[in-house]
């Protein structure tokens, strides 16, 4: 059995195995890491020379870092990393070769029934009905989307909002507030099994998630990179953020939102804790825009959204598809019965 992982920024561990009465029987890990000194290569594979084949990432890894003296530099990989490698050899976790993707373009709809939608695509994904599934964003009217734990009156001015038209709805994934009027913003979902993430730290599981979009980012012409613990910058500043949600079943709900052009005077009347932000970075020209992705590519939104499709398609298997009629009521009724509430938005005090 082979089993192979993709350190995000670094290096590939590959690890061939036999299975022997329910444990580890020969291992061989290989790739294109740097490991001093040489023969720190065969105490990793008698670390992992039987162990119960139902061993989790950390039990490997464990297993692998008490094996090794104090000397040893593992540079590239880590012992997590191939711990996760075994478990994909076992079949119990998955890599991205392993899947074949939905991909729904951007589509014009109220920006709650995208909130709703995080939440029906990600059952649908782990009760089988859909494949993984990479969706776009677009939208209609201005909304504050705030995070699972955030407080409405701490974030939301309600004169800002009720003098621009914003509406505020609380989504189920943590992180900040999301400033969306139509236009301003680029937004999408990605929606995947908990086994494409087997062994990963929520942290390094936002880098893992979020590597797709900095080779898009870069074909596009903007040098990126993941700042932990989720956000996405260039050598301007931050470009944008993620957020995650994950389920009982293991699915895995991860979302970014990235500055196309966002109008921050605007902003700043709507949101409280903008003002902290950007008083913070020192913005206080009036009539400011926040722009990176369209200063930086020169594309319009709807260019990049086009180009980014492209990219996640070129990288991996993808189908293009659309909601079905059951998806789209599904999510109305949420946003009727639960998205809209009072009771939803204003848990939090």
């Amino acid at each position: 059995m082979r089993g192979e992982y993709k350190v995000p920024g670094g290096k590939l561990v590959a690890v061939d195995l036999e299975v022997d009465g329910g444990r580890l029987g020969d291992v061989s890990v290989s790739g294109d890491f740097f490991l001093e000194p040489d023969e720190a290569l065969g105490d990793i594979n008698a670390a992992l020379r039987g162990l119960p084949v139902d061993a989790g990432v950390e039990q490997l890894a464990s297993a692998i870092q008490g094996a090794l003296g104090p000397e040893v530099a593992l540079i590239g990989f880590t012992p997590e990393a191939v711990g996760i490698a075994v478990r994909r050899a076992l079949g119990k976790a998955t890599g991205w070769h392993d899947h074949a993707f939905d991909v729904i373009p951007a589509r014009v709809l109220h920006p709650a029934v995208h909130v709703a939608l995080d939440e029906v695509i990600a059952h649908e994904v782990g009760s089988g009905e859909r494949p993984p599934t990479l969706r776009f964003w677009d939208w209609d009217s201005p909304l504050v989307v705030i995070g699972s734990f955030q407080s409405v009156r701490n974030e939301v001015d309600p004169e800002g909002a009720e003098r621009h038209g914003f509406d505020v709805v609380r989504r189920v994934s943590g992180g900040g507030a999301m400033f969306m009027e139509p236009g301003n913003c680029i937004t999408y979902s990605l929606v995947v099994p908990g086994s494409l993430v087997e062994g990963l730290s929520f942290e390094r599981s936002y880098s893992f998630l979020d590597d797709w979009v900095i080779g898009a980012l870069a074909d596009v012409g903007v040098a990126a990179h993941f700042v932990p613990l989720n956000d996405i910058a260039s050598d301007q500043g931050k470009i944008g953020g993620a957020a995650q949600k994950r389920y009982a079943d293991g699915t895995v709900l991860h979302h970014v939102t990235m500055s196309y052009d966002i109008d921050a005077d605007k902003m700043l009347e709507v949101l409280r804790i903008g003002r902290e932000k950007m008083s913070d970075k020192g913005h206080r020209s009036a009539n400011k825009r926040v722009d990176p992705m369209r200063s930086q590519t020169g594309l319009s939104r709807e260019a990049i959204l086009d180009a980014f499709t492209a990219s996640f398609a070129a990288r991996h298997r993808t189908r293009i598809t659309d909601y079905t009629d059951t998806e789209l009521a599904e999510a109305q009724r949420l946003v009727d019965t639960k998205f809209s509430t009072s009771e939803w938005t204003h848990r939090v005090p």
